[in-house]
């Protein structure tokens, strides 16, 4: 499976991938002969898999992740490896070592993040549909800020087995596309049981979109209209969600508190949780080897700073504080009652309404280095990062444009109802064209 490294030029001007094949086969099955990029934090054998870290360079995964395995026995012509933020830390793309991946609609400004290469290679024609994977929003971001279709599965309904881990708890592997059916065709591709994942539930995903969402229950959280969101912003989703009622849907508008909490649970959790899963790159079984003549501390040292970005860098000292002696329950235990209050919340409301709507970002994609501090950059995460507590269903789904950029509705629902999910942002794709 031979590859070779894109570089930023004519051949891929936006930076959308990092390796590409140089023989894609196909096959038969229902993605027979279908382009499709892969994240480059998912393994394929034969093809680097370096998470966008100078700390896994050159490394050659043996083994195909079961995503992959399932694309490739359905037909599909795995294209190559799409950039990314390293180890998927970040919401733009920026904080890739092998350089930027830009916005096909605006070549200044962000594709999102951290699967902004994958979004980056659909929105821009290259292939129909890709992978991402979904800790905080690492799908749905990118699918908003360049106008396509992106799905965060519930957890456990796509195997993570071949995905390097960033936070276990958090993570999922989803699909990227062009449509809601293209997103819903891959879906099905990839889903299903794994047994060399503990976190894989039996639940396969088989389901044609429909159209018909009459009598459909719509909430709407008030909070995800809060402070930091773009009134631009706001007002062409309220449209949108009011296309939703003029077909059938019931739109009831609610409260979800514990949207106060859930940035805060979430970096905490999600820090904490890279600390213990980087601790495993040390430059001996993975990427640039250390020194060997220094004293292993030092070697170790040496190689991380050196292999890590400073944003990997960032997330690694905090998680590692919140997990130290005197701390844990202070900031980790804190953070996990935070978000099952967020579980609860998520609980109540769908007692009464079938699914939320909303924004997906509460601004459109912004410049390069626009966001200059990490805090402003953690805040843009704030409506996409509940779901991942919860570990329930969410999709964006393009619903018009602000200033000439893509603007993504953020349709999300119950455990393990991703196709009422697909559905509701298929009805709305459909009597938006």
């Amino acid at each position: 499976m031979p590859a070779r490294r894109i570089r930023f030029d004519e051949e891929d001007r936006f930076g959308a991938f990092l390796w590409k094949r140089d023989e894609a086969p196909t096959g038969e099955g229902r993605l027979s002969g279908i382009p499709v990029a892969v994240k480059d934090n998912i393994s394929t054998r034969g093809i680097p898999t370096t998470c966008g870290s100078r700390i896994l360079e050159g490394y050659i995964p043996p083994y195909d992740a079961f995503v992959v395995d399932r694309l490739i026995a359905e037909g599909a012509a795995v294209v190559g490896k799409t950039n990314m933020d390293e180890f998927g830390m970040g919401t733009t793309t920026e904080n890739s070592a092998y350089g930027p991946t830009r916005n096909p609609h605006d070549e200044g400004r962000v594709p999102g993040g951290s699967s902004g290469g994958s979004a980056a290679a659909i929105a821009s024609g290259m292939v129909r549909m890709a992978l991402g994977t979904d800790t905080g929003g690492s799908i749905r971001c990118p699918a908003a800020f360049c106008g396509i279709v992106g799905l965060k599965p519930t957890y456990g309904r796509v195997s993570r087995y071949g995905l390097v881990a960033y936070a276990n708890s958090l993570e999922q592997i989803g699909p990227m596309g062009r449509t809601v059916a293209d997103v819903s065709l891959l879906m099905e591709a990839i889903s299903g049981y794994d047994a060399r994942d503990s976190t894989a539930a039996d639940r396969a995903y088989l389901h044609t979109p429909q159209q018909e969402i009459r009598g459909l229950r719509v909430g709407v959280p008030e909070e995800f209209f809060g402070s930091g969101v773009d009134p631009a912003v706001a007002a062409l989703v309220w449209k949108a969600i009011e296309r939703l009622e003029e077909c059938g849907a019931e739109i009831i508008t609610c409260t979800m508190p514990s949207m106060a909490y859930a940035l805060a649970a979430y970096y905490v959790t999600c820090m904490s949780e890279a600390s213990s899963n980087l601790a495993r790159f040390d430059g001996v079984r993975y990427g640039p080897p250390c020194d060997v003549r220094s004293s292993w501390h030092d070697a170790f040292q040496e190689r991380r700073k050196d292999g890590f970005g400073p944003e990997v860098r960032r997330r690694i000292l905090l998680g590692t504080f919140a997990l130290s002696s005197g701390y844990y329950g202070r900031y980790y235990a804190k953070a996990q009652a935070a978000r099952a209050n967020v579980r609860a919340d998520f609980a109540r409301l769908f007692a009464d309404v079938d699914v939320l709507a909303g924004p997906t970002m509460p601004t459109i994609a912004f410049r390069f280095s626009e966001k200059s501090d990490p805090l402003s950059m953690y805040l843009s995460d704030i409506l996409t990062v509940p779901a991942n507590l919860a570990g329930v269903p969410a999709i964006s789904v393009p619903c018009g444009t602000v200033r000439g950029m893509p603007v993504g509705l953020q349709i999300t629902g119950r455990h393990f109802e991703d196709e009422r999910v697909v559905d509701t942002a298929y009805v709305y794709e459909q009597v938006a064209a």
